[in-house]
């Protein structure tokens, strides 16, 4: 049998064993083989647009094997592609148009967990495209920075150095490598040559780490590009990210579409791989490491670097975040030093719980009530949280905010918050003038009390500026509590309420102003891994979840909650991501 037949063979044996689950794969990464067979069975009727260049397989198996590893355990010894990668690069190169021989996927989306050889796969793709094509090629590594751009760059001349037959065949100068008998290029591209970036005609673009990409401009300007070319193309690759909000997040979802075989979506000339753990699937258990983990999780030091990592996170839950989004590629709603992941967050709303067939009613008549504020200052917005123990272990949370009419009209303009629906839906209080007149809060504190609505045992206040309003509350008959704003009082509370969130042991109305504030909170850490709530570097409001936690200094306390480790390192960890 041919060597090139033993390859394609070995490739098929791959997509089988994948979607036969004799390989640990998630979801998607099972229907991109199924898809795979799918269409090596259709190759072979008459209608069928698109057939397997086996020789293609062969070409970029050989090529692979001039070059050795540099990095890793592995340093030094022949590149042998693992199955995996076999898979990826026969789907990218080998499937061609009956109409043309032209290639059939003109984009391709790679989504891995780190440390699973991403950069050393795109090195072997770009040169192969450059040295091998029969065109003059322009090839473009794209990052967002500079040092992202160069990373693949410093791959692609680490392998060819390393390779006696290729010397004298290019040049490697001014940030650029030619191949001297086809004139082919490749190049680093960052936003930063983007003023440049037009005028680029690229037959390969490889877009490296796109969830760090604030915007689409570098992708776009590259597609814009390839439009002359007839077998262009455009390469993403990346890990999962914790903003949702950026391109890539918005990739991520089409192309799952196109794995979902209960999508209408359908894209021939799209190939896609998603390597990532299912929703259900525990993170300790190790087995399904694997899912994220096509090449890491095969050998015994990844094993092990994969250990210390889930260790680091579990010990410390700040480094969660990282651990979900690098090592197991899963999209996570936290920005960096996110307070806390957001899907956690909305899944404690009333209206997901309604979702799932929870009880949306909740009995708060004459609770007891904690309640924190969080004064700031008279021009900005000042909030009202209180939090009340439901006897069972869960806590629902409430809060209202303040802000003075003349701060409000600029707020419009600068915050990107519908301040204005909030008012609508009673969650906002609009007070005259250009400060806060702290009577509206104490009339509100007062309304509640009068309609029996909770019981407020204690309220909760910063100090600092807050004299007055306390003395005025004492006479009215309320309990005031002082509550200093170091990291001493505050970080066991602000652990607590997060923690109440991830296990899902705390309620509330999806009051989209306190959804807002939680989202905008990040948090500073000591060398003592205590934490609290970062001001300075929160860019926007975060009131009303600094006055929830003033509450919860005193409610987890009284509440007999005072030790949030027993449910900090097993109870919610395994399913932190919701």
């Amino acid at each position: 049998m041919r060597e090139a037949d033993q390859l394609i063979e070995s490739m098929v044996q791959y997509a089988e064993d994948v979607a036969d689950g004799r390989v640990r794969a998630c979801r998607k990464h099972r229907r991109a083989c199924e898809r795979f067979l799918s269409d090596i069975q259709r190759s072979e009727e008459e209608g069928y647009p698109f057939f397997f260049d086996v020789d293609e397989l062969y070409r970029f198996y050989r090529w692979s094997r001039l070059f050795k590893h540099t990095k890793g355990v592995l340093t030094g010894q022949p590149i042998e592609l693992t199955p995996f990668q076999l898979f990826v690069v026969g789907n990218i190169f080998c499937w061609k148009r009956k109409s043309s021989g032209l290639r059939r996927f003109r984009k391709a989306y790679i989504q891995l967990a780190r440390k699973n050889a991403k950069s050393q796969l795109l090195a072997l793709i770009a040169s192969y495209e450059a040295f091998i094509s029969p065109e003059q090629s322009e090839v473009y590594i794209a990052g967002w920075g500079r040092e992202q751009s160069s990373i693949v760059y410093e791959e692609i001349l680490s392998q060819i150095r390393a390779v006696e037959m290729l010397k004298g065949k290019y040049t490697d100068s001014y940030g650029r490598i030619r191949h001297l008998k086809s004139g082919s290029v490749i190049q680093p591209l960052s936003k930063e040559a983007l003023k440049t970036g037009d005028g680029k005609n690229p037959s390969l673009a490889v877009v490296d780490e796109f969830h760090v990409h604030e915007t689409s401009e570098i992708y776009d300007v590259l597609i814009s590009g390839m439009v002359a070319r007839a077998n262009p193309l455009i390469v993403i690759i990346t890990t999962a990210g914790f903003d949702m909000s950026k391109p890539c997040f918005t990739e991520y979802q089409y192309v799952s579409n196109i794995l979902d075989e209960d999508s209408m979506i359908e894209n021939d000339e799209y190939f896609v791989i998603i390597c990532e753990l299912d929703p259900e699937d525990d993170i300790k258990d190790e087995q399904n490491w694997a899912k994220a983990n096509p090449i890491v999780a095969t050998y015994d030091e990844g094993l092990a670097f994969l250990r210390s990592e889930l260790k680091a996170a579990l010990d410390v839950p700040e480094k969660m975040r990282n651990f979900l989004t690098k090592n197991m590629n899963l999209w996570v709603d936290q920005k960096e030093n996110g307070y806390m992941p957001m899907n956690d967050w909305r899944e404690c709303g009333l209206a997901e719980r309604g979702k799932r067939g929870e009880n949306g009613k909740i009995d708060l008549e004459l609770r007891d009530c904690y309640v924190g504020i969080d004064l700031s200052k008279k021009i900005d917005l000042t909030s009202v949280a209180g939090i009340i123990p439901l006897g069972d272990g869960r806590f629902y949370v409430w809060q209202h905010s303040f802000i003075p009419a003349d701060t409000l009209a600029a707020k419009r303009k600068t915050d990107k918050f519908d301040y204005d629906l909030c008012v609508k839906e009673g969650r906002l209080t609009v007070t005259p003038g250009a400060v806060v007149d702290y009577r509206f809060i104490q009339a509100h504190l007062k309304k509640i009390a009068e309609d029996n609505l909770w019981n407020i045992k204690e309220i909760c206040y910063d100090p600092y500026n807050a004299t007055q309003f306390a003395q005025e509350m004492e006479s009215d008959g309320f309990v005031m509590v002082e509550i200093r704003q170091g990291v001493k009082t505050l970080s066991e509370p602000t652990k607590f309420v997060r923690e109440l969130a991830l296990s899902r042991r705390v309620i509330h109305d999806d009051d989209r102003l306190l959804t807002w504030a939680v989202g905008n909170a990040v948090t500073r850490q000591d060398h003592n891994e205590n934490i609290q709530l970062d001001k300075d570097k929160s860019t926007n409001r975060i009131d009303p979840i600094a006055a929830l936690i003033n509450a919860a200094v005193r409610a987890m306390t009284l509440a007999g909650e005072t030790d949030v480790s027993e449910f900090s390192d097993s109870e919610f960890l395994g399913r932190l991501w919701g």
